[in-house]
């Protein structure tokens, strides 16, 4: 489990594949920040943009460790098949501040930027979202966007399905995070709230019908 709190911003720096066909995964190097990985151990959790790996080897002499992505997890994510910047978070501890929202680190579906642009001191993100996810996402309800917890300031329902949802980004959000690297057209990893999927399934009715 993990908070959608970032806690430093690393570098895919290598890019292998385990195979030679679509059904083989890739396995991935990371740069991080100094002494990141001191208090990591291999087989522990890290979120890369918002996607929970496991960390296979550790070097932390040169502080990068590496991970293997299955064909399935980048089948449902982006941003994990090439170099570029990162958005790392360790999974929770029991003891841990619970200082964001909670999170699976399980990747729901792919958004796709609208418009990111300067608004006074702070930044507005939008993002279009996926119809399967558009129902999940409410005013002032949370969303991780490449890992990071976010709160929705508004959503617009789009003729196809899909929503637009707009985010507030704090000058500190942006400077500690990836997410300053995004633009228009930059494809980002969605999680929708984790007890909103329970919510559903509740008031669903699954029941079969009495004869």
């Amino acid at each position: 489990m993990f908070t959608g709190i970032i806690t430093g911003v690393g570098r895919i720096v290598a890019v292998h594949p385990l195979g030679s066909s679509l059904a083989h995964g890739k396995r991935l190097t990371i740069q991080t920040p100094p002494s990141y990985l001191d208090d990591v151990t291999p087989g522990d959790s890290i979120a890369l943009n918002g996607a929970c790996m496991t960390a296979t080897t550790l070097e932390p002499a040169t502080n990068r460790f590496s991970v293997d992505v299955s064909a399935e997890s980048l089948d449902k994510t982006c941003g994990l098949d090439d170099s570029g910047p990162v958005n790392l978070e360790k999974a929770l501890r029991a003891n841990d501040r619970l200082g964001g929202h909670i999170v699976s680190g399980h990747v729901d579906g792919i958004g796709q930027v609208s418009h990111f642009a300067q608004v006074g001191e702070s930044w507005e993100l939008r993002i279009a979202a996926p119809a399967s996810l558009a129902k999940y996402l409410a005013y002032k309800g949370s969303i991780t966007v490449n890992g990071v917890s976010l709160t929705v300031n508004r959503v617009h329902d789009l003729p196809d399905d899909r929503c637009e949802i707009s985010i507030n980004l704090i000058p500190h959000t942006v400077s500690n995070t990836a997410l300053g690297s995004l633009a228009a057209g930059s494809r980002v990893n969605l999680e929708i709230d984790l007890i909103a999927r329970y919510v559903e399934r509740m008031l669903a009715d699954h029941r079969k019908p009495s004869v």
